[in-house]
């Protein structure tokens, strides 16, 4: 086990470093794919065993390897100072300091003798996502990124080396994050995943990408000066700095309601840190700028790395932050995220925009289960992070397919995509069901979230259903356009990729299994994380009943994208009769009685009068950002005690 978890944070950093100086695109190619085949192969073959929480020895000097963090932190740090002269980002150079400053302190008077890797079914859920889902998006850009160079934007410089090396660096951090036991080893990691985003996010190396990059350097470093607090609080104070073992969080909190209390200031600072990480408002911008970037980028970021450590971090502090009135503030950000951009979604007709609103609002979900920390919200935490990174991949690769093809990726332009691009258009709806319809998995985590709320919060339940209800609406109107056929259309489903044909077939594959196998995932990896943390037993998540019924709804939920398989073959689209004599050759139009040519158009509500995006983001940033400074005062008030 040790060495498997070694392999798989070590292997995508070594894939990564050949892929940078990689120039024949045939090679590229086969070490992408052998890559993505041993990252995934390893990510599920941590799950085989049977797992029981345990930390392990490294195969390397725990020393030697904390001396190569410190060094890389360094490094890192100049980095960011050549950064903020070359770019006049002060911020960033007075954040960049404040952190070395602060881990410094942290480790003069923070001294441990062994370090350790951690796994638990919590940490290989994790892996499972970030290698299946972030591999196969690596293999998709294979073939996305030859035809974004070669047709799209030849003006641009190929910079594909430099592309895939962070993308597997990328995944490196995440594995590195989500298996290191040591905090301080953790915020190294973090730290990684904000670069590569910066580096990414400002691929294009146009005007608007590196001003987005910026933005997002800038609050995920805010984010990275409140982890280095947390981890100075704890030296300062010494408490634990791992999460398990015999020293270590977990075993610490045992200790009885004041050694909880004593943990809050730290998880208040991670929580933080990670609410800027999963773009919570009034931090939401960095994510909606990421959409400049290719398609695989937006991809990564929303499923399966960047936003994914902030939720993680927070629901790794649930217990701490159970029935506190930080851990309600920090609820209370993440149900406000959730409504505000539920609701600014239904104003979006760029489908990327769209996919990006609806991420921060499922994050927000995520994180109201975090605040509120108890044993139910925690279990549908974790099952909306799985749903979602499933999902939210496979929605936005058909989005970046789609942009190609049809040289648009506004909604509207998407009209009868069923004849266009039909194999594609299930797909599409496959992730769409995904993310609202029962019994599919998003759906049954929100049903156990608003559970979770009534019991512990009531007062949340209101953003709770008002933000579901304008979910609904954006989901179902974007499948209507889907379907909808006014006049014949020519099949324009061909020269997609191989790589983005397996990457799309196979999340379309995983996002319905996943479902069909959501109480084998939840008896076997969620039930007993949730067990462990809240020193529970027969913990029972879901009754028999309720398994029987999703059971029931999936197959019949199933007869809709199946019905389409064959949709696109020898179809007969007759003119619908629109109050006239229909002009020929055009299905649209038709003739009145004056003799005037008449047109008929079909679009989209999307409430812009009634639901103004920038006024109603606005007020999300300034009550999200009042919540905050509430989270900051209580923090100043325990550290003062």
């Amino acid at each position: 086990m040790t060495y498997l978890i070694s392999i798989l944070i070590a292997l995508p950093f070594l894939i990564g470093l050949v892929l940078l100086f990689t120039r024949s695109d045939v090679w590229r190619r086969i070490i992408v794919v052998s890559g993505v085949v041993a990252v995934i192969a390893g990510s599920i073959a941590m799950a085989l065993p049977n797992l029981s929480p345990s930390v392990a020895r490294l195969p390397l000097p725990p020393e030697n390897v904390s001396n190569a963090i410190l060094a890389l932190e360094a490094a890192i740090t100049l980095y960011l100072l050549w950064v903020t002269v070359k770019a006049r980002l002060w911020l960033v150079g007075l954040m960049a300091l404040a952190q070395a400053v602060l881990l410094k302190l942290a480790h003069e008077k923070h001294v441990t003798e062994t370090q350790y890797l951690f796994v638990d079914q919590f940490s290989v859920i994790m892996a499972l996502i970030i290698g299946i889902v972030g591999g196969l998006i690596c293999l998709y850009a294979l073939s996305y990124m030859r035809e974004f160079h070669e047709k799209h934007h030849p003006e641009m410089a190929d910079g594909r080396c430099r592309f895939f090396a962070i993308l597997f660096i990328f995944l490196g951090a995440m594995f590195g994050l989500v298996f290191s036991n040591d905090l301080f080893w953790i915020y190294f990691f973090w730290e990684v995943t904000t670069l590569c985003s910066f580096w990414l996010i400002g691929y294009k190396g146009n005007d608007e990408s590196v001003r987005n990059a910026r933005r997002a350097l800038v609050m995920n470093m805010a984010g990275g000066v409140a982890f280095a607090a947390a981890l100075y609080w704890q030296a300062c104070n010494g408490l634990p700095v791992e999460l398990a073992g015999a020293g270590g969080l977990l075993a610490y909190m045992r200790h009885g309601p004041a050694a909880v209390l004593a943990l809050l200031p730290m998880a208040a600072f991670l929580c933080l840190a990670g609410i800027t990480k999963s773009a919570q408002l009034p931090f939401s911008s960095w994510l909606l700028g990421a959409m400049v970037a290719p398609t695989p980028v937006s991809a990564l970021l929303h499923s399966s790395t960047m936003v994914n450590a902030g939720v993680y971090i927070i629901i790794r502090m649930a217990p701490v932050l159970q029935g506190t009135q930080i851990g309600l503030l920090v609820a209370t950000v993440g149900a406000l995220t959730f409504l505000i951009t539920s609701f600014a979604a239904v104003t979006a007709s760029d489908a990327k925009k769209l996919l990006a609103y609806s991420t921060i609002a499922n994050l927000g979900l995520i994180v109201m289960c975090g605040g509120i920390g108890t044993h139910e919200a925690v279990w549908a935490g974790v099952l909306l992070i799985v749903f979602h990174a499933i999902a939210k991949g496979l929605l936005f690769l058909c989005v970046g397919v789609i942009e190609h093809k049809l040289h648009s990726r506004n909604i509207e332009d998407m009209s009868g995509l069923i004849l266009k691009m039909p194999r594609l258009s299930i797909m599409l709806q496959i992730g769409m069901a995904g993310m609202f319809l029962a019994p599919f998995g998003m759906l049954i985590s929100k049903w156990a979230v608003l559970k979770a709320v009534v019991d512990a919060q009531p007062l949340l339940v209101g953003f709770v259903i008002f933000g579901s209800a304008a979910t609904l609406f954006f989901w179902v109107k974007w499948m209507g356009t889907l379907l909808l056929v006014l006049q014949p259309h020519e099949n324009v489903e061909h020269d997609i990729g191989c790589g983005e044909w397996v990457a799309l077939k196979t999340m379309a594959v995983m996002t319905f299994i996943t479902c069909m196998l959501f109480p084998l995932l939840s008896t076997y990896l969620v039930v007993p994380y949730v067990e462990a943390q809240y020193h529970l037993h027969d913990f029972a998540a879901m009754s028999q009943g309720n398994i029987t019924i999703m059971i029931i709804m999936l197959a019949l939920v199933s007869l809709f994208p199946l019905s389409f398989l064959h949709y696109g073959r020898n179809v007969k689209v007759v003119d619908p009769y629109l109050g006239g004599a229909n002009t020929p050759g055009n299905g649209v139009q038709f003739t009145g009685s004056a003799g005037t040519v008449h047109g008929m158009a079909l679009r989209n509500y999307y409430l812009s009068d009634l639901l103004p995006e920038a006024q109603l983001v606005q007020a999300g940033v300034v009550f999200a950002g009042v919540l905050l400074v509430g989270i900051l005062l209580l923090l100043a008030d325990k550290v003062a005690m």
